[in-house]
């Protein structure tokens, strides 16, 4: 029977990083998934790095550290994954006042640049100017996001690590194994990196952890000629704030069929290299991870608010699809032991994945095979017991 020292269950952004850079130290791990063909939040999102958002001495620090990374990751994996920098363009409404939106982001470690409509429509010739009273630009990094993630596990394989597709039935804390449809796998050590359903996995275990999950919809396009210039999402981003009040009483997400809050929609979009877009989202606060979604309305819903901020993307032949998207009440990822569990780790629940995942995983290895990080300890999920 082999017993490995570390078992990472969830193969999305999260888990395929920590799952390279714990081989990458010299542990031996086992990565389990459960689809063969990507379903989570890494597949369908959009892939920016707001690397210029730090608000804080440590988030600055991780963005640079995160930038740095970017710059050397596609030769270190031996994978393209598409890194690159390109304008976002941050739509403001026409019923809020540019300056107001503007300063509200000065605060920033890299404000950025105000627009006006005629400015905003020169840099993204597809905007509906009757649509904004103006915009704000930055640069912002962008990667392909499932490329990135394969990128890693690919890389984590060639180090000796072990990928699994099974579906994982119970976490047994005692004998530190892992019990899946095909097989128990026994591990010192596992890190439960499955995003949304991250809770209830814990849950099994009889592990209450503080942290939760929106229902995400976006449309995917396939390859088109026309060309989206910028990444294109709301200066007012109503999500933020959906999170916030989703989060005042969680007591509601043991139960499975609350819904704390209204759904809302961010109309955005993005073009990969190979003119494919991703056109969203739509975020809905819905306590069971596996609640069923009318695709029929959410998609008239998606194209409807596209069509009125890029209307040529609207109308585009596209896929609806559904995900579920993990965040935590003060915006900062848990990572490290799970209180009273010694052998139960977690590495979930960023809110800007692409941001602070690569660094964090990084220093995560690090921290388990006996470095000291203060940046790490301050996101123990010890820390959720005192709000």
């Amino acid at each position: 029977m082999k017993t490995y020292d570390w078992i990472i269950i969830g193969a999305g952004i999260t888990g395929a990083a920590l799952a390279y850079e714990l081989a990458k130290t010299g542990f031996s791990v086992l990565l389990l998934e459960q689809y063969t063909t990507p379903q989570n939040a890494t597949r369908y999102s959009y892939g920016g790095i707001s690397y210029w958002a730090g608000t804080t001495p440590i988030t600055q620090q991780l963005s640079q550290e995160s930038m740095a990374r970017y710059r050397i990751l596609s030769q270190e994996l031996d994978a393209d994954i598409q890194f690159r920098e390109l304008d976002l363009l941050l739509t403001i409404p026409t019923n809020s006042d540019p300056k107001i939106t503007s300063a509200s982001y000065s605060h920033l470690a890299i404000p950025p640049s105000l627009l006006s409509i005629q400015e905003a429509c020169e840099l993204e010739p597809l905007l509906n100017r009757n649509a904004i009273s103006g915009a704000l630009t930055i640069k912002h990094g962008h990667i392909h996001p499932n490329k990135t993630a394969q990128a890693y596990i690919q890389a984590m394989l060639r180090l000796g690590g072990e990928l699994q597709f099974t579906q994982v039935l119970e976490l047994n804390q005692g004998l530190k194994g892992v019990k899946t449809t095909t097989a128990t796998f026994h591990s010192a050590n596992i890190a439960i990196c499955a995003g949304g359903l991250s809770r209830q996995l814990l849950k099994l275990a009889g592990i209450h952890i503080k942290m939760y999950f929106s229902h995400a919809e976006i449309i995917e396009t396939p390859p088109v000629d026309l060309r989206l210039h910028t990444l294109v999402t709301p200066a007012n981003l109503q999500r933020l704030q959906l999170e916030i009040e989703a989060t005042q009483v969680d007591k509601l997400w043991d139960e499975s069929e609350h819904k704390p809050v209204a759904p809302i929609l961010d109309a955005g979009a993005v073009q990969f290299l190979d003119g494919s877009l991703r056109l969203g989202q739509i975020s809905r606060i819905l306590t069971n991870p596996y609640a069923s979604i009318n695709s029929e309305s959410s998609e008239k819903w998606l194209r409807t608010s596209i069509n009125n901020i890029l209307p040529t993307l609207g109308k585009l032949p596209g896929t609806w699809h559904h995900c579920l998207v993990a965040f935590t009440k003060d915006k900062f990822p848990l990572i490290g032991k799970i209180p009273e569990f010694e052998n139960i780790h977690i590495f979930s629940g960023f809110s800007s994945p692409f941001v602070f995942v690569p660094p964090l995983a990084a220093r995560f290895a690090k921290f388990v095979s006996g470095q000291k990080d203060e940046i790490i300890s301050q996101m123990s999920p010890a820390r959720t017991n005192l709000n």
